[in-house]
């Protein structure tokens, strides 16, 4: 059986590969929650960066949530490790109340929150965390049981955004062991976080259990390495469907997408299913990216029984006519509010379209375009609309205080106004 074999993690060519990928940047943070993982992670990257002449500048941020009494010592204790390695550190804070259920949640989007908000004071770019071998191989057990598709099963990405802050995770290749091996030579004592052997907790119950998977040859190694190799299938499914999606998929101005039929039903299920997921990411507003399960019914639905009539799914609209899957907005549904473009600013409308008011006038309004006459369209145009009523019904709108219309979807009739339909 193929095993992987931990990187070395001491020379300096081994700090160079750990984080090469943020060499570049000017200032990276990174999440340190005074756990040995977090610890060995603010050492790695002081040694690494201490090697090189020009290194980007580190900030150190640890977070206490107020779930527990030690946590505010944990984070002295972090700030004072790293004030020790000269390194510039601060302590955040979750203040307020704390919901009663989903507390985790809860209090990881709330630690991003608090950690993209120093970035932005400190001009950090990246946050590096502290993810590690066994904390991938713990997500894709977690995802085999949820059945997860190939995309959930390449497990954590190395460089991913999260709670809309870019984040690097430069060990998820590093057995835990040999970060604890760094920890303990440096003679820094670790915190303990109960909750990391509380029951109560999927991912504990699955760490408890992988002692008797590593029984069975299935450790942390194993499917740190089962990940890498679904990425590289998923990597490869991802730019078949998108060469399909160049081919067979049409866009219009209102938002909608037509499938062309014939060569959909022809694709291979893995192929056919990621295109059918992209399509309605883009046209429903990317309400529920990684709903598997509802795509894979809806192209099993389209390409082995026929889709008899319209059908809702991931606030699109779906129906088969004239030998294309026709895919429009649906109505209704969680569509914004009024909003003024501020001057000079632009706003991303319904996670569809990007507005930008390129003058300095305040009293310009996008809104839904709600009813508007297919045949004063045409006219207003100049071609003939074969959109779905429904795409029609939901695009954005643009007036200015008079009420003149300066754009309708994606057509821009007023140089104040340009309009980006976002199909990434």
């Amino acid at each position: 059986m193929p095993t992987r074999v931990t990187p070395d993690i001491e020379g300096p060519a081994g700090l160079d590969a750990l984080f090469a990928a943020v060499a570049g940047e000017p200032v990276v943070a990174l999440a340190v929650s005074g756990g040995a993982d977090s610890l060995a992670l603010m050492l790695l990257a002081q040694r690494w960066a201490a090697q090189r002449e020009a290194a980007p500048r580190l900030v150190v941020y640890s977070v206490d949530h107020g779930l527990r009494p030690e946590a505010a010592a944990e984070v002295a204790m972090v700030v004072e490790a790293a004030h020790g390695l000269g390194l510039a550190a601060r302590g955040l804070a979750w203040l307020g109340e704390k919901p009663q259920t989903g507390v985790q949640e809860a209090a990881r989007s709330a630690r991003y929150q608090l950690m993209g908000a120093a970035m932005a004071e400190d001009g950090a770019t990246v946050l590096l965390t502290a993810h590690h071998q066994q904390d991938q191989a713990e997500t894709v057990l977690m995802r085999l049981a949820h059945g997860s598709g190939i995309e959930g099963l390449r497990g954590m990405a190395a460089m991913a955004e999260v709670e809309g802050i870019r984040v690097y995770r430069p060990l998820l290749s590093i057995d835990p062991a040999a970060l604890r091996a760094v920890v303990e030579a440096a003679g820094l004592v670790p915190a303990k976080d109960p909750s990391n052997a509380d029951r109560h907790y999927e991912r504990v119950r699955w760490r408890q259990a992988m002692p008797q998977l590593a029984d069975l040859g299935l450790d942390a190694a194993a499917l740190s390495l089962f990940a890498d190799r679904m990425a590289e299938a998923d990597a490869a499914i991802s730019q078949m469907a998108d060469g399909c999606f160049a081919e067979i998929v049409r866009l219009d101005g209102f938002g909608a997408a037509r499938i062309e039929l014939a060569p959909f039903v022809g694709l291979s299920p893995a192929i056919s299913t990621r295109l059918l997921g992209r399509v309605l990411n883009i046209v429903g507003g990317r309400q529920k990216p990684r709903a598997l399960g509802q795509v894979e019914r809806l192209r099993r639905t389209i390409a082995e029984q026929g889709l008899a009539k319209a059908t809702t799914v991931l606030g699109c609209v779906i129906r088969v006519k004239d030998g294309a899957v026709a895919v429009a907005r649906e109505p209704g549904r969680a569509l914004p509010s009024d909003a003024v473009l501020m001057p000079h600013g632009e706003l991303v409308w319904d996670e569809r379209f990007r507005i930008v008011n390129a003058s300095p006038e305040a009293d310009l309004t996008a809104s839904v375009a709600e009813y508007l006459p297919r045949h004063r369209l045409e006219e207003f145009l100049g071609f003939k609309i074969t959109a779905p009523a429904e795409a029609i019904r939901t695009a954005p709108i643009v007036r200015d205080a008079s009420g003149g219309v300066l754009s309708l979807g994606g057509w821009s009739f007023d140089e104040r106004i340009k309009v980006q339909l976002l199909i990434d």
